[in-house]
């Protein structure tokens, strides 16, 4: 039987519909500050939708971004914050198998390859977040990583805790490379000694997606993929909001269902959505999946 690990959706795009906030730079951490109710509520919607592994409300609560445009002291609260409202959405679905995802992001800005700092105060940056995320998360999602020295960094602090870690790349839309030019079989090869547990494509189109993945079942055992719904990111600049990006109209529920069926048709193990990708998207994906005789689990 096939089986696949059932991620939620994209958090900050469905938070700022919710709060009906003015968009910051921050983008969801905002939202963590003001309305963690609203966080906790979507994070249980995942749950309910049938994904089997959520991630941390922290994307944009780094150090570098928190100093640029907020507040640095924020970044436990926030952490504190974002930890609580999973859990307690873990615990109002009375679910028993549903596991956390500590999140190791960009640094500074998604999509941005150059404005990642140097290896070293990269890798102090990520330890840090993971100080914080360690004893409340079943395991280590880096995400939408641009280049192979931020990746290196924030995969290298992850396997310090002997927690299961994954990576995922996010890929220039025209080019099929990472945003920093760099050959996504290099990245993976550059990843080898470290030994993380899968590698996944994020925050891309499904087109793209598509293309990538036939790449990525020769480089590692364990591969996935969760798209995002924009028309494009090029709009956007460090410490900028995503006012600048437009929502695509044709990534409904039951379409992103069926790209998700052509991607673990390529070999992927872990699916989910990534911005715009919202809990409809992934109780239609659920169903599915369901219909199809394909196991849904959490762990690979």
């Amino acid at each position: 039987m096939t089986t696949v690990i059932l991620l939620d959706g994209g958090m900050g795009q469905e938070l700022i519909k919710r709060a009906k906030a003015p968009i910051t730079p921050l983008w969801s951490a905002q939202v963590m500050q003001d309305h963690p109710d609203l966080v906790e509520d979507l994070h249980l919607e995942f749950i309910e939708a049938g994904a089997k592994v959520i991630t941390l409300n922290t994307y944009t609560a780094t150090p570098g971004r928190l100093a640029r445009d907020a507040d640095a002291a924020s970044l436990n609260p926030i952490h504190e914050s974002a930890i609580k409202a999973a859990h307690n959405a873990v615990n109002r679905s009375g679910k028993q198998d549903i596991r956390v995802a500590g999140c190791l992001p960009p640094l500074m800005a998604s999509y941005l390859s150059a404005e990642a700092p140097d290896y070293l105060t990269s890798l102090d940056h990520y330890q840090s977040l993971v100080d914080l995320q360690q004893h409340d998360v079943d395991l280590f999602i880096c995400e939408t990583m641009s280049n192979i020295a931020e990746t290196k960094a924030a995969a290298t602090a992850a396997k310090s805790t002997a927690k299961e870690t994954w990576v995922s790349f996010v890929l220039n839309e025209r080019t099929k490379k990472l945003p920093s030019g760099e050959q996504i079989e290099r990245a993976v090869f550059e990843l080898e000694a470290l030994g993380v547990d899968a590698i996944l494509i994020n925050c891309c189109s499904p087109e793209t997606i598509n293309q990538a993945l036939p790449t990525l079942t020769k480089l590692h055992d364990n591969i996935g993929a969760y798209a995002n719904a924009f028309e494009n990111t090029d709009a956007l600049t460090a410490g900028g909001t995503v006012e600048c990006l437009n929502e695509r109209q044709d990534i409904l529920p039951k379409s992103y269902a069926e790209q998700s069926l052509q991607w673990i048709n390529q070999g992927a193990k872990i699916i989910g959505g990534c911005c715009a990708i919202g809990p409809e998207h992934i109780k239609t994906l659920h169903d599915r999946l369901i219909a199809e005789g394909i196991e849904i689990k959490s762990t690979i």
